[in-house]
């Protein structure tokens, strides 16, 4: 009884809270009645379409977080999540993206919403068995590295960039990690190329750019899982950069299906087939190793921290963070200034020595067009985990990687037809250029094995199976389609 006139209590507590708050409401705002029904259907409009999106990337955002924790809690909490919130891990558009016409007056000056920038993270909690988010700022301060909160008693607001400002600032560090993500790829396929150590080559499984994948999706276990939250804490640009900028610039699924399509085009179909699987499980080996080692490596960095606080030192990285409007300017005029000067660099390297066919004309000319590559798969990553059809269907599947994969694939073997129908040197080293920056960086590895890994992770098997499957069959059709019929038919050499 005594229980029960509890709750009659608190539910009436409840109304008239309610019914307080509304008359608060209408006396603060005598003309909120008379504007609120258009203002809030409206709005309600936009955040129908956006809300499940963002719903989705935030618990996204908090299984990364749980595995970031431990791998044992992150099998837990991923085997109770809906496998359509796996399509947003990683490089799924860490924003909420909201085009300029769709953004009136009240609500851009009051609503956070239309920023273009990564959500908060969120960290999980088990409670009965069930997943319940919760925002990180409520568990962080114990297990993140070195973010010890200043002292004071009035929380200041991180400053925030304009709409257009912020966009820019993720196209800008797109770019010039992708740069960074090109040279690091060349360098490894020359390295372990015939000219060098002679451990890959076009003609084996052993394809050139697998050197390059394999330390992408380590990376990829590194930044774009364990230590992804504690670099978002630095900057939202910077772990944007990292993984979808580098990463996914350093790997290339492209280059790894057209490499097996040409084997199989010359009738070496157990070599195709071997590489396909080979790859598939050194990649998956790659990122598992790397998700055990960053975890081990994170732990040791938080004992270090916490030994140096008890003997009161101080671990405060709080100036690292990028969190007012001087630092804000600071980093993107030199992050733009980077940027633009190794653009214009490359071009006119690229221009002199395609000219004169010297070495470094495939290098330069890939740096040239790889920013345009990394922006469309930054931009199609927006529709991981939207679904097909109007009915949305097969959330779970991860559409914008799969789409920017594919299309990379077929790409790449047009080119590589018609570098065999034209037959110049000239023609072969600028479609190599194409090839190895545009295509390079339109295409990944890192994000397309961390999605199979996190479905593996959450038990589902078949999907990951699934998705996997599609992408190679998907594209190695394709490839064959484009590239393997042409030379068949034209009998190219």
């Amino acid at each position: 009884m005594e229980s029960s006139s509890a709750r009659g209590n608190a539910s009436e507590g409840n109304r008239l809270g309610y019914a307080r708050s509304a008359s608060m409401d209408s006396a603060v705002h005598p003309s909120l009645p008379a504007r609120s029904s258009s203002l809030l259907s409206r709005r309600s409009s936009r955040q129908d379409s956006r809300g499940s999106i963002s719903l989705s990337r935030e618990m996204g955002d908090s299984i990364l977080n749980s595995m970031r924790h431990s791998l044992r809690s992150a099998d837990q909490s991923l085997g109770d999540v809906d496998s359509s919130v796996l399509a947003q891990l990683i490089e799924s558009g860490d924003r909420v993206l909201a085009p300029e016409g769709d953004v009136d007056e009240e609500s851009e000056n009051t609503s956070e919403q239309h920023k273009v920038g990564p959500l908060p993270d969120y960290s999980m909690m088990q409670n009965s068995g069930k997943i319940v988010a919760a925002p990180v700022s409520s568990m962080e301060p114990k297990d993140t590295i070195a973010h010890v909160p200043v002292s004071s008693s009035v929380k200041v607001e991180p400053y925030k960039l304009s709409l257009r400002l912020d966009y820019a600032a993720y196209l800008i560090h797109l770019g010039i990690f992708g740069f960074f993500g090109v040279f690091t790829r060349y360098g490894l396929q020359k390295l372990f190329g015939p000219d060098c150590l002679a451990l890959t080559s076009d003609q084996s499984p052993l394809y050139p750019d697998l050197p390059s994948n394999m330390l992408g999706s380590f990376l990829m276990g590194w930044f774009g899982i364990i230590f992804k939250a504690d670099i978002r804490h630095i900057s939202d640009h910077l772990i944007v950069g990292i993984s979808t900028g580098y990463m996914g610039s350093l790997t290339t699924f492209s280059g790894w299906n057209q490499k097996m399509v040409a084997l199989s085009s010359k009738g070496h179909w157990v070599y195709a087939v071997a590489g396909v699987v080979l790859g598939m499980f050194i990649v998956n080996e790659s990122i598992t190793v790397g998700v055990e080692t960053g975890e081990r490596l994170r732990s040791l960095i938080l004992k270090y921290v916490r030994e140096k606080s008890s003997i009161g030192k101080k671990c405060d990285w709080e100036h690292w963070r990028v969190d007012t409007r001087t630092k804000q300017f600071v980093l993107q005029s030199v992050m733009m200034i980077l940027m633009s000067s190794i653009w214009v660099l490359s071009i006119v390297l690229a221009v002199v020595k395609v000219r004169s066919l010297a070495d470094g004309a495939v290098l330069w000319l890939g740096c040239s067009v790889a920013p345009p590559g990394v922006w469309l798969r930054w931009y199609l990553a927006r529709l991981n985990g939207q679904g097909i059809g109007k009915q949305r269907s097969l959330k779970w599947l991860p559409i914008g990687t799969l789409a920017a994969n594919v299309l990379a694939a077929g790409i790449m073997a047009a080119l590589a037809v018609t570098s065999k129908a034209v037959h110049t040197e000239r023609s072969a080293t600028i479609l190599s250029g194409i090839q190895l920056g545009f295509l390079g960086c339109l295409s990944t590895v890192s994000t397309f094995v961390a999605e199979v890994y996190t479905m593996r992770r959450s038990g589902q098997i078949a999907r990951a199976f699934t998705y996997a499957a599609s992408t190679f069959l998907l594209s190695f059709v394709l490839g064959t389609l484009v590239y393997s019929v042409p030379v068949w038919v034209k009998h190219y050499g």
